[in-house]
């Protein structure tokens, strides 16, 4: 409730609170200094205040203005916020402060000025020059207003300035009483395990153990861990005669000895009546000689019974409300509590499966261990068996070698044939023991043991929690978005989504697409997007496509199947990306050039791998006799020499007056018919035959250049700085070329 008590200015509790007419409250000091914007004419505002233009001339011509109020005399010009200092400044400054109403608008706004605690501008206190006062005498009654902190609506002002507003008189009690039983509570509420005298006061009540205690004692007896970690910990109760505690706090009734209220206007009389019309308390005398003689009014009373009666059964909704908070409060609070246990309980739970992971792996790990120790081994047996045994055989030859040597050189030659035979065929025997094969080992070093661990590894990347708690099925047909589905050049790009109301849970699609002749399908795409764009398939072909989705429990059904078909024709410009940095490019990648002398190689951004494809490039600046060459190339050709010089090239150079074929840094076909500027060359691909041939300003360049080459091309180029030339694509084959058949050279 504090907050309900304080001020909105100063940010402290009300001091003489007052009621401004949008039932806001503000204290009566405060008031006095809530900043609101003054006329420009005005001169005792401070020196930032002061209006930058000069004063209207209104207001310097005003009537009655005297020597020392300048300008200051003009319409909604300062007046005394309170009737005490209307008599010329004797009373205290602060209510002098001026306000006024924004050309006669009914709104007043804040002059930026100091800031209060509560974040409201208030203006600092400026002595009003000499003179001032008279100037406002001789002005005449000037139009104040007063605007609200809170709500920012203005209220105007009359002769009796800030006194005009009534004083909230049961706020001031009901502060009052707040005041002495906060002090009350203070002075009551004592830590119940302090040993000092006297003891502390309470800072905290536990509402297990039903003890309140202050910080020290609070740290020492009550901490927050172990048995305690579950406490509750609340502020200590407040006073019984605290507002709100169940007691009167010394309070009075309406009439229990407190002084009877009377009228702002006519000081003599008590309220007696209610005006239904102003909404305020009034006397006989304001109904006899006052503006309300001719308003709707009741009995006080009665209307203080009636309005107590509204209060109090708007005050049951609030209070069920209040009720209901409470207990969703507590919901909440439970709620933490529940979170942190199952959250430690699913931890532990978590580290339980992951170590009985771990100790299923180490188990595992011994028993590849084993397999590989019993084949490393058998591996060494292997190897000393034949270790011993190569080594007898090799002592065995030996001596008999040894022992042939020694009968060799004997000179009896009728001994020597004697056993002659013998040695002969136990050296053969010997030798034939040495087979092929026998001196190769029978074991190799390497260990034909490969652990494949990449399931595992992608199942362990994959272990997560299961969100769903209920039996998860297939997913359903995915939707083709056919408005999506289009063709550019040899690309397609399908989209799809899933049915609207689908619960399955889907983890990724398969998108499966024939051969563009009819073929089997086959995966072009495995993932989560519902998007999708397939490069570098042939041109003027038809294809067929179809997605299905799946998740943990399987595969789902086929999409419907669409039917899409590729440009008859190639649009394409030069590729920027894979150019040489020499090259440079404009015209949106249609036009090239060099920066260098020596010769670079820019390729097309299209590939061609079936299909009779045409293009043609315009010679728009040719100096110095350079060699351009047109062709195709593949993706790895070198781009720093002339096209054609390397295995990865075909293509045609000219000059201004022959042209030559080349691939593999080898001229051949030297035909006459150069280029100069304004010429056109036209390369013709026709992958069906395999073949390729140039045109120059629409005459064939010899016979088909080269022939049977297969695979995949690209559009390429080389040139110097010397040349510049814009490509054209798009373009059926020609028809109709005349064929010059000159002499090969």
């Amino acid at each position: 409730m504090e907050e309900e008590l304080k001020c909105p200015v100063c940010g402290s509790l009300f001091r003489e609170p007052i009621i401004l007419p949008c039932s806001h409250n503000v204290c009566l000091p405060c008031a006095r200094t809530i900043a609101v914007q003054t006329p420009e004419s005005e001169q005792h505002l401070p020196p930032l205040l002061h209006p930058r233009g000069p004063a209207p001339p209104a207001a310097a011509a005003a009537p009655g203005a005297g020597p020392g109020a300048g300008s200051g005399a003009a319409t909604g010009s300062a007046t005394c916020l309170d009737s005490e200092c209307a008599a010329g400044g004797g009373g205290d400054h602060a209510d002098k402060l001026s306000l006024h109403s924004e050309t006669d608008s009914g709104y007043g706004s804040y002059t930026p000025s100091l800031k209060s605690p509560n974040g409201v501008r208030v203006l600092p206190l400026v002595p009003a020059p000499p003179g001032a006062a008279a100037a406002q005498r001789g002005a005449g009654p000037a139009s104040s207003s007063l605007t609200c902190p809170q709500c920012h609506r203005s209220a105007s002002l009359d002769q009796r300035g800030l006194r005009g507003f009534q004083r909230n008189r049961l706020l001031e009690a009901i502060v009052q009483r707040y005041q002495q039983g906060r002090a009350a509570a203070a002075a009551a509420a004592k830590c119940q395990l302090c040993d000092r005298s006297p003891p502390e006061p309470a800072a905290v009540l536990c509402e297990q153990c039903e003890v309140m205690y202050c910080t020290a004692c609070q740290l020492r007896c009550h901490p927050a861990r172990g048995p305690f970690a579950k406490h509750r910990l609340v502020p200590p109760p407040a006073h019984p005669g605290a507002p709100g505690g169940g007691g009167d706090g010394g309070g009075k009734g309406a009439g229990g000895g407190r002084k009877l209220p009377t009228c702002a206007e006519h000081d003599l009389e008590n309220y007696s009546m209610y005006c239904v019309s102003c909404r305020s308390p009034v006397c006989y005398q304001c109904l006899e000689e006052g503006k309300h003689s001719k308003h709707d009014v009741k009995a006080l009373g009665a209307m203080w019974k009636q309005h107590k009666a509204q209060l109090s059964q708007a005050l049951n909704g609030v209070s069920d409300k209040a009720k209901e908070a409470k207990e969703f409060l507590v919901q909440l609070k439970n709620l933490l509590q529940q979170i942190q246990e199952n959250g430690l309980d699913y931890e532990a739970c978590l580290v339980a499966q992951c170590d009985a992971l771990v100790d299923a792996l180490t188990r595992q790990k011994a028993k590849l261990l084993t397999k590989v120790t019993k084949e490393r081994e058998h591996k060494l047996k292997v190897v000393w068996d034949q270790i011993n045994h190569c080594t007898l055989k090799l002592r065995q030859s030996t001596g008999l070698m040894e022992y042939c040597l020694e009968v060799i050189k004997e000179n009896d030659p009728s001994g020597f044939l004697q056993i002659s035979d013998a040695l002969i065929k136990r050296v053969q025997v010997s030798q034939e023991q040495w087979v092929k094969g026998a001196l190769e080992p029978k074991v190799s070093a390497e260990f034909d043991l490969t652990l494949d661990s990449e399931p595992l590894l992608q199942s362990i990347h994959q272990l997560d929690f299961i969100q769903m708690k209920f039996p998860v099925s297939v997913p359903p047909v995915p939707l083709l978005q056919l408005e999506k589905c289009c063709t550019r050049n040899n690309s397609v790009t399908l989209a799809w989504r899933m049915p609207p109301l689908s619960h399955n849970p889907v983890e990724g699609y398969i998108l499966e697409l024939d051969d563009g002749d009819g073929g089997q399908f086959r995966e072009v795409y495995v993932g989560k997007e519902t998007l999708c764009t397939i490069d570098g398939l042939h041109f003027n072909s038809t294809y067929n496509a179809r997605v299905k989705a799946f998740n943990s429990s399987g595969v789902g059904p086929y999409s419907k199947t669409v039917i899409l078909q590729t440009s008859d024709v190639a649009w394409f410009t030069f590729d920027p990306s894979s150019a040489h940095r020499d090259i440079v490019l404009s015209n949106d990648n249609q036009t090239a050039t060099c920066n260098s002398y020596d010769d670079r190689v820019v390729l097309g951004t299209a590939a061609f791998s079936k299909g009779v494809h045409y293009w043609e490039l315009h010679v728009d600046r040719y100096d110095n006799h350079p060699d351009p060459a047109f062709g195709i190339a593949r993706i790895n050709v070198v781009k720093d020499m002339m096209l054609g010089k390397d295995d990865k090239a075909w293509a045609m150079y000219v000059d201004n007056n022959r042209s030559w074929f080349m691939h593999c840094n080898s001229h051949t076909n030297r035909t006459e018919g150069g280029v100069s500027k304004g010429a056109t060359v036209g390369v013709l691909l026709d992958l069906n035959k395999h073949n390729l041939t140039f045109y120059i300003n629409g005459q064939q360049q010899g016979p088909p250049a080269f022939e049977n080459i297969e695979g995949v091309f690209m559009p390429a180029l080389s040139l110097n700085r010397n040349v510049q030339v814009t490509l054209h694509t798009g373009l059926e084959v020609p028809q109709c070329v005349k064929q010059t058949k000159l002499p090969n050279n």
